[in-house]
């Protein structure tokens, strides 16, 4: 009788456990055919990463290139694109696969409320990304390019001559830490509605969280000021959004009426003693 009372315990984890596996295995099933597809279009999408700077060189004129110091350089560079784009790509299929791993232990209002972060996760991952290459990029490469000199008499000449895979690496560290950024009002938004941080005192932590987004976008990004500030702006804004986002759902729960009240009776007393 023991065991089966140990066995009815154990199989809700057990059941938990296989539908863990089963989410975990068909993202990873997607990134894989996401990644063969990728890497068919590989020179395509490589092509996409570097017109930012394609352009930059365009405008200040002459036969420019990007060069690969190794034999086998190109090729893991054409595997890091195809890899990089299947994480992106797939991001939206794995949050959809966490949300099917969470939803069935939620209540149906519990589902309405979450079901919005659902959709803003991958919009607000994109528009990260977005920002990074349609803005930061051409700022971010022109200001690089400013250091070329042409040399003179008794100088030689400054000239980028920039590797693919550098590039490469440099264009997926800004792309992902701007799409990651960029979920703030997410990840606050969430741990507001389990309790864990208040729009009052988010408001209190204003000045260390502005400090906090330059330090974050001072190791995230390049040591340049553009992407620094470029990333450190977005982030104190979304930080606002955050705190808006957060004051809504405390509003639904009736939590800022009751602060309100606990205010408004604090000063009475104030008023009331000697």
């Amino acid at each position: 009788m023991a065991d089966a009372g140990l066995t009815e315990k154990a199989m809700p984890l057990l059941d938990h456990l296989i539908e863990l596996r089963s989410r975990l295995l068909h993202s990873l099933i997607a990134i894989v055919v996401l990644f063969f597809v990728s890497y068919y279009f590989a020179p395509e999408l490589y092509d996409f990463l570097v017109a930012p700077l394609a352009d930059v060189l365009e405008e200040m004129g002459g036969q420019r290139r990007l060069i690969f110091t190794a034999l086998h350089e190109a090729f893991f560079t054409y595997i890091k694109v195809a890899f990089f784009t299947a994480l992106f790509l797939s991001f939206p299929f794995i949050a959809i696969q966490v949300w099917m791993f969470i939803a069935p232990g939620l209540y149906k209002n519990e589902k309405r409320a979450f079901a919005p972060f659902l959709v803003a996760t991958p919009i607000l991952f994109f528009a990260g990304g977005a920002l990074v290459y349609y803005f930061i990029f051409p700022l971010a490469w022109k200001f690089f390019l400013s250091f070329e000199s042409v040399g003179g008499a008794g100088a030689l000449p400054i000239q980028l001559e920039a590797k693919v895979d550098q590039y490469l690496s440099l264009v997926m560290r800004l792309i992902f830490a701007f799409g990651l950024c960029f979920e703030l009002p997410v990840v606050l938004t969430l741990m507001a509605r389990v309790g864990m941080v208040s729009s009052k005192g988010l408001k209190e932590k204003r000045k260390y969280a502005i400090v906090l987004a330059f330090v974050a976008a001072a190791v995230l990004t390049p040591p340049d000021v553009i992407s620094q500030i470029g990333l450190a702006l977005p982030t104190m804004v979304l930080y606002e959004i955050s705190i808006f986002s957060v004051m809504m759902v405390e509003k639904r729960r009736g939590d800022i009426e009751e602060d309100d009240d606990e205010e408004e009776a604090e000063e009475t007393d104030d008023l009331a003693s000697p």
